[in-house]
């Protein structure tokens, strides 16, 4: 692991492959940390000659965290002022790139992570190969919302005095509910996830912040039109957080870009869907360098 300062504040960063390969930068959702990529998808894409850069977002895991707790209702009424929104979190990347000396990449990016990265590929367009928005939306109004079980896993459901064990429990079930019913994780396989999380990095308020970050960044439907880099949108049919319209929805405003709907995916990335990602990647990227 390394800690690197990009856009001003630290960011932790790992990396696999080869210094002098192709950077894809893999860009993670809402309160998630870098440990919550499958390996088999970083070590896939190394071996297929990417180098793969992952990294905490600010405010969870090990990068910098942020002060204040906003109210979610009053930054959507615009009565208060977001600590940071994603436009920021935008040029975190940028910083990242800078750093890292990487002038420019694929970007894989999921969820909160897709937000950003469509917000990245409007406005420095020129530092990116191509862009994969996953499982993400560009959060037009009037698309279908989440479901009701799975909006209520984005809602601190531990308060304040619970313990660790509780936490987990509550971490595990939003795994559940919002995985890939084509490829569920076991019980076991939630709950490990669920304490690799919690013993790392447990930031509550930094999840909170990165709300207020989505809802303070404004509409993305102008930034989505004018995107020109090759992009690739990918969703689960099955997804109950983020449903399919969205994908679509996204997939029909960024000019030219294709979409690939994944039956049986949620809003996860299982490791039976592991090989089909990197064929994705691999095939999307591959057709680029044969236009050129």
């Amino acid at each position: 692991m390394t800690s690197i300062m990009a856009n001003g504040i630290q960011l932790e960063v790992e990396e696999r492959g080869r210094a002098d390969s192709p950077a894809i930068i893999m860009v993670r959702g809402l309160g998630t940390q870098l440990i919550d990529w499958p390996e088999a998808l970083l070590s896939g894409l190394a071996s297929a000659g990417f180098r793969v850069i992952i990294f905490d977002n600010r405010d969870v895991g090990l990068s910098q965290k942020f002060s204040g707790l906003p109210d979610i209702g009053n930054v959507a009424k615009k009565t208060e002022i977001a600590p940071y929104t994603i436009h920021d979190m935008e040029d975190d990347i940028v910083g990242l790139m800078d750093s890292l000396g990487i002038d420019r990449a694929h970007l894989f990016a999921i969820s909160m992570g897709g937000m950003i990265g469509q917000v990245l590929a409007a406005t420095h367009g020129d530092r990116l190969l191509s862009f994969f928005s996953v499982m993400s939306s560009s959060s037009r109004k009037g698309l279908p919302a989440a479901t009701p079980e799975a909006a209520a896993t984005l809602v601190k459901k531990t308060g304040p005095d619970a313990g660790d064990e509780e936490i987990i429990a509550a971490t595990a079930e939003g795994l559940r509910v919002c995985g890939s019913p084509g490829y569920p994780l076991t019980e076991m396989e939630r709950d490990k996830i669920a304490r690799n999380r919690h013993k790392r990095n447990y930031t509550p308020d930094g999840v909170v912040r990165q709300m207020a970050a989505m809802v303070a960044g404004g509409s993305r439907i102008a930034l989505l039109e004018s995107i020109t880099v090759p992009t690739m949108v990918i969703h689960g049919a099955d997804d109950p957080l983020i449903p399919l319209a969205a994908g679509k929805d996204t997939a029909e405003t960024i000019p030219s870009a294709r979409l690939e709907v994944i039956e049986g995916m949620g809003h996860d990335l299982p490791l039976g869907l592991v090989s089909r990602l990197i064929d994705l990647i691999v095939q999307f990227t591959g057709s680029l360098e044969q236009r050129v």
